[in-house]
């Protein structure tokens, strides 16, 4: 399937397929094992098998396009990838504490990113053998079959956000909001929006390229978004990979939530 710029990315769409699922059988391995874990920055961990599929990923894709950029969680940063059109955006467990903690919620997330936006997506959760997909055209897919967002219409919205953001939102809204349990991955929260288990995701400020990019394009194919406060979309590999506030939900509730949230963050 091509994109406005003609481009066809099916074939980098299946090569990242191929890879996340060696990743996640790599990951997998470890699951429930006790594998050895380090902190970053004291505070985020890392466990031996986010290296494990990060060498997988790396070895498989920039060995088949030499040419692209690669940012990953769990690789050096290189500037490199600034002076490259496309760039692969990867995270190799999108989930890491829940993966510690042998909970079924960890995923490997990755994208292609051409000028800042993601053309090809996907996102294997390999403890739910679940595997969500998406090109720039057509309908994302979850197992092969397309998804969707919530149907309009719906009294209760169906929230995975902080309490201290719900309570930000008007009382008549809040009223209708039933806030899930919270979900570490990121990425996952946006392909259960995608797939219309919940109606919108909340997101506070500091998350990254790699935790959003490929489910980013898969919500977008399945009728939803995932944008700042201020209702822009995200421009992926900047020199600054972390950004704000953002929300992502089904069309037809974005609006109602962004107002509120943009006014109360502009104080």
């Amino acid at each position: 399937m091509t994109d406005m710029t003609g481009a066809d990315w099916r074939p980098d769409l299946d090569l990242i397929v191929d890879a996340a699922r060696q990743a996640g059988r790599v990951a997998l391995d470890f699951f429930r094992k006790d594998p050895e874990v380090w902190w970053k920055q004291g505070h985020s961990p890392v466990s031996a098998a986010d290296y494990a599929a990060n060498e997988v990923l790396a070895t498989v894709l920039r060995g088949a396009r030499p040419d692209y950029g690669w940012l990953s969680e769990e690789t050096d940063d290189d500037e490199d990838r600034l002076t490259r059109d496309t760039v692969f955006v990867v995270d190799p467990i999108d989930g890491t504490r829940a993966f510690i903690a042998g909970k079924d919620t960890w995923c490997v997330s990755v994208a292609v990113v051409h000028r800042g936006r993601p053309v090809a997506a996907v996102l294997v959760a390999p403890a739910f053998d679940e595997e969500f997909t998406a090109l720039p055209t057509g309908p994302a897919l979850k197992n092969g079959q397309p998804l969707a967002v919530s149907p309009a219409g719906r009294e209760q919205i169906e929230l995975a956000a902080p309490e201290d953001v719900i309570a930000r939102l008007p009382q008549d809204l809040k009223s209708r909001v039933h806030r899930i349990a919270h979900v570490p991955s990121l990425a996952y929260r946006l392909a259960m929006v995608s797939d219309g288990r919940i109606d919108g995701t909340l997101v506070k400020a500091s998350s990254h390229d790699w935790d959003l990019a490929a489910a980013d394009l898969i919500l977008e194919r399945a009728g939803g978004q995932l944008v700042s406060l201020d209702g822009k979309p995200l421009i992926y590999n900047r020199r600054t990979v972390s950004h704000p506030e953002l929300c992502a939900a089904a069309n037809h509730i974005l609006p109602a939530l962004l107002e509120p949230l943009n006014l109360s963050a502009r104080g």
